[in-house]
């Protein structure tokens, strides 16, 4: 079970190169058909350095290097097998470009429940920033156990 002595708990601070040949997978297997997602040239024709980053990209990159089944039963000691991802939202700041290596730092914000304890959220926000320091987006997670 969460306890509000989680709220401000770091989850940690990955990184990620932004490798164009994910990001045209990612592009295509989302249906997004705008050719500055998958061909450099029509990229860089857009106006773009590179090809630029699909927006919910970061919720796939956010996972990487993390033990999420530690951070789920360890940390917020919930039961993978009753766990919901529950919420998601980015805030974007300024766009990321093929090339790119992202910063993902993490903590954990919010505890609460709701239904008298029958659902149990936690959710954690995430600081992305380039390899310049640049405040690329945040995203923001829930997760419910019922």
């Amino acid at each position: 079970m969460a306890d509000i002595s989680l709220i401000g708990r770091s989850l940690g601070v990955t990184t990620a190169e932004l490798e164009k040949g994910r990001l045209r997978f990612f592009a295509k297997s989302i249906g997004e058909t705008d050719p500055v997602y998958t061909d450099e040239t029509a990229a860089r024709a857009a106006g773009h350095k590179s090809l630029p980053m699909p927006p919910t990209f970061l919720f796939c990159l956010e996972r990487e290097g993390r033990d999420t089944d530690h951070i789920v039963e360890g940390i917020m000691g919930f039961d993978l097998g009753r766990i919901l991802h529950a919420e998601q939202s980015f805030t974007y700041h300024r766009m990321a470009f093929a090339g790119d290596v992202l910063t993902f730092d993490s903590r954990i914000v919010d505890v609460y429940d709701k239904k008298d304890g029958a659902l149990q959220f936690v959710v954690s926000e995430t600081r992305v920033t380039n390899q310049m320091g640049e405040h690329i987006a945040d995203v923001r997670s829930s997760v419910v156990q019922r």
